[in-house]
């Protein structure tokens, strides 16, 4: 008669696991972690160019520091090797964006956002290196 309850339900545990705190911990270590590769298709989709926002790489951080927990309270040597060094990649990508966003410019022709590196705006063609004015962030 509940079927539907039987499946979700069984053995009197919510999908037949055994929930304690640091189950939830690890779940949304998971949830967050996976939640990363939505951000990024959402992100170049929009843009239709392969873009890996800042997002994508807070929800690397967030997800793998939460997993990394989750394996030092569960004492497994796979998890903790796992996320134990990803926070050093993800950490460098941040500072290295937020560092060239805090260097782009604007065009004083078109006020386009122009990299450090340009010599010309790529949406008017006008010589940006002599006059480069800083963005606000």
């Amino acid at each position: 008669m509940n079927w539907h309850f039987d499946i979700i339900f069984f053995n009197n545990r919510f999908l037949g696991i055994e929930w304690h705190v640091w189950k939830v911990i690890g779940w949304t270590g998971n949830v967050i972690f996976f939640s990363r590769f939505f951000v990024q298709w959402w992100a170049t989709e929009k843009k239709k160019q392969v873009v890996v926002p800042n997002s994508f790489w807070w929800l690397s951080l967030i997800g793998s520091l939460i997993l990394l927990a989750y394996g030092l309270k569960r004492r497994d040597s796979v998890f903790i090797f796992a996320y134990a060094f990803t926070w050093i990649p993800y950490i460098r990508n941040l500072v290295i964006s937020y560092r060239t966003k805090r260097m782009e410019f604007y065009c004083a022709k078109c006020t386009a956002l122009c990299s450090p590196k340009a010599f010309y705006c790529s949406q008017c063609g006008h010589k940006v290196a002599d006059e480069p004015q800083p963005a606000t962030v």
